[in-house]
């Protein structure tokens, strides 16, 4: 089984790029849970989601304490919040940022692979969200399938396809933007 956390605020996409995620694994043939917690629901808030993945049907039915890899959707929460909470060692740390990547390793030191990606760059850039405020959910699982090489990105354009309801080329686009331009720190 493998377990994915996400960090991110309320409005950038957190819950439903979990979901998105989830609906990957799916078309890939895998069983998936996909789950919300949050705490104060609004806008900017901070908001955790999950997802666990296997090759066979999923019975456990707690919050993910130990993930295999988080994915944090705003870089500013790393000051925070402990993100890397329980990851596992060599777990996998996907970061939506624009600073240089070497920036990272001093919050994270060894023991993790640590990727990063200007999900927000790209979202924007794709009209998703607005400057303020760009949804970076999509942008970050072409990180995430490029980083981990758990889900291909096939099968995430497909889950952007089939579960995101507007801007479905704009989205795809961003993930496929963020798939070829993630960086390992």
């Amino acid at each position: 089984m493998q377990e994915i956390r996400f960090h991110g605020r309320g409005g950038q996409g957190s819950v439903i790029g979990s979901e998105v995620l989830a609906h990957a694994f799916f078309n890939e043939g895998k069983f998936v849970q996909s789950f919300p917690a949050f705490g104060v629901e609004r806008r900017g808030a901070p908001v955790t989601a999950f997802c666990r993945i296997d090759a066979q049907h999923i019975n456990l039915r707690s919050q993910i304490y130990h993930p295999d890899h988080v994915v944090v959707l705003d870089a500013s929460m790393i000051e925070n919040v402990n993100v890397i909470e329980g990851l596992k060692n060599n777990g996998t740390i996907v970061i939506n940022s624009s600073r240089q990547p070497d920036f990272f390793r001093q919050f994270f030191g060894a023991g993790y692979r640590i990727f990063v990606i200007d999900a927000a760059g790209i979202a924007v850039s794709h009209r998703l969200g607005s400057a303020a405020n760009p949804i970076v959910n999509t942008a970050i699982l072409g990180a995430f399938a490029k980083a981990t090489g758990l889900v291909g990105i096939g099968a995430v354009l497909q889950a952007i396809d089939e579960y995101v309801p507007v801007k479905k080329a704009q989205n795809q686009q961003a993930a496929k933007d963020a798939y070829d331009h993630v960086v390992e720190v």
